[in-house]
């Protein structure tokens, strides 16, 4: 039989999703999912698996609740023995329709679990410097629809209970209905100047909120341009807000950062710029491939005890040359009496995983100052060894060369253009979503540049800030007739985002 797993995906931040969560996305033979899930997950899912969108929200429904669950139990009795995952937004059972998508199940003989989701209901207003208890304000916590049923005969809510309660009251989807239940309240004795908060899009990069009053909350929603999905939060907690808000203290919160680097390598740069509260666009320009014969380097390998000078000038180099030294069943001693050279703190980080600490990182992360050191170790009879990709700039060989240097470049790996499309990026610079474009290395520019032509960017120009990585990968830039607008002055991952948040502070 196969199972159907309805699985709360938390309020937005990729970082709440639960580890069960996960591990049943990535078992997924088909995967459902709606508007409030974040679209991130879905890389988690295996290639093949089937995915289908459901999105719902105010208004605008892909597929009608009733369709919902005749489609889960469709997939279910589609094929025996497959694992249908369905991604809500937040909690299953918090206002999520849940209850009604496992009582579909449970009537169609069908197998089912419910993995709970963090609820925005407490994530939102956290996010937002507001506990929805605290012993000084409320001892208690009340959630809400500000959306019923429309078939229901009358309203389930008791007004004057909630207003006389002293508990702390988070309405979900209630911004359409946000007058009537201001006025609700305060008709059933609550008093007008009660603290009540907005929180759209709660814990996620675009997070937005505001303290008001009961009287005044509708009106100043409208005129601050507040939408669904916004959480109403009413009492005393929200007087915390500028005492406890954190989240939309960060530097980067609602600013549009392009990632272009590989798939495999965006994480590190993705993750800290997050952090920072940006909003991550990863558009991969490069793909990182083996060789198709990897007969030469395991040739280089076996004659590593004549060579003096090992040169890695990218983790890719160190990773590739690896692959292959792991895949002759070698490990570190293979490398034998050779000094190595890495060109920066990422490479060298990956050789010290790999049992090797560097005897050379030069001061500034370039060709030339990889040159320049080694120049100081004397390189006249020398026999170098440098693992890079197929294609590179050749400022290192060439003047190792010169020097008297015995040069072997070895390519274990090679760079190609990504096949991303660029039409979501394009709707989004469109949009004006988009801020800060970071460039990694000279072939991030070209491969960007060439999926989007610099006269497609062009209008977007005055909105958008180039950012590179240093001087090599910023004269690339001017070559395509861009300037850059910010380079790191430190070369690394670290020292770009450095850069750019002091180019907004």
């Amino acid at each position: 039989m196969s199972t159907v797993y309805l699985v709360g995906a938390g309020p937005g931040d990729p970082g709440l999703l639960t580890l069960r969560g996960r591990e049943l996305i990535e078992q997924a033979d088909v995967l459902i999912y709606d508007y409030l899930a974040n679209k991130e997950f879905l890389s988690f899912a295996r290639p093949d698996c089937e995915i289908i969108y459901v999105g719902k929200k105010g208004g605008d429904h892909t597929l009608p609740q009733d369709d919902i669950n005749t489609l889960l139990v469709d997939k279910a009795l589609e094929e025996e023995g497959r694992m249908i995952v369905r991604l809500k937004g937040g909690d299953p059972y918090v206002f999520g329709r849940g209850a009604e998508e496992a009582e579909e199940l449970v009537e169609a003989g069908i197998a089912f679990e419910v993995v709970p989701g963090v609820t925005s209901a407490v994530a939102a207003p956290a996010y937002a410097g507001i506990p929805v208890t605290h012993r000084r304000f409320a001892s208690s916590v009340s959630f809400i629809t500000g959306h019923e049923d429309p078939t229901k005969e009358g309203s389930a809510i008791n007004w004057g209970a909630l207003a006389a309660s002293g508990s702390t009251l988070v309405f979900f989807m209630g911004v359409k209905n946000l007058p009537t239940i201001a006025a609700k309240l305060m008709e059933h004795g609550m008093r007008p100047d009660m603290p009540c908060a907005l929180v759209h899009w709660g814990t996620t990069c675009r997070q937005r909120s505001f303290v008001s009053t009961l009287d005044s909350v509708a009106e100043e929603a409208v005129a601050l341009g507040f939408k669904a999905p916004s959480l109403i939060i009413v009492g005393e907690v929200c007087s915390l807000k500028e005492t406890l808000d954190w989240h939309e203290l960060k530097p980067l919160l609602g600013l549009g950062v392009v990632v272009t680097r590989s798939r495999e390598q965006a994480s590190e740069l993705t993750s800290k710029l997050r952090e920072l509260g940006a909003c991550c666009h990863e558009f991969p320009t490069i793909e990182i491939s083996p060789l198709p014969d990897d007969a030469p380097v395991r040739e280089a390998i076996a004659k590593l005890p004549g060579y003096d000078w090992l040169v890695f000038t990218s983790v890719n180099g160190v990773e590739g040359f690896w692959d292959v030294l792991d895949d002759m069943g070698l490990d570190a001693r293979a490398i034998g009496r050779a000094k190595v050279a890495a060109i920066g703190p990422a490479t060298a980080t990956a050789l010290c995983s790999r049992g090797v600490r560097p005897d050379l990182v030069p001061g500034q992360y370039v060709a030339e100052s990889v040159v320049e050191a080694m120049l100081r170790e004397g390189m006249n009879g020398k026999k170098v060894l440098i693992p890079r990709a197929m294609v590179a700039r050749e400022v290192l060989p060439d003047e190792l060369a010169k020097a008297g240097a015995e040069v072997t470049v070895l390519p274990v790996y090679e760079t190609k253009l990504a096949d991303e499309d660029p039409s979501d990026l394009l709707a989004a610079l469109e949009k004006g979503e988009i801020h800060f474009v970071t460039f990694t290395s000279s072939s991030t520019v070209q491969n960007f540049f060439t999926r989007i032509t610099p006269e497609v960017f062009a209008p977007y120009r005055e909105q958008v800030k180039l950012v590179c990585i240093g001087p090599v990968t910023a004269k690339t830039l001017e070559k395509l007739g861009f300037t850059p607008d910010v380079v790191a002055g430190e070369y690394t991952i670290p020292g770009l985002v450095e850069a750019l948040v002091a180019s907004i502070t």
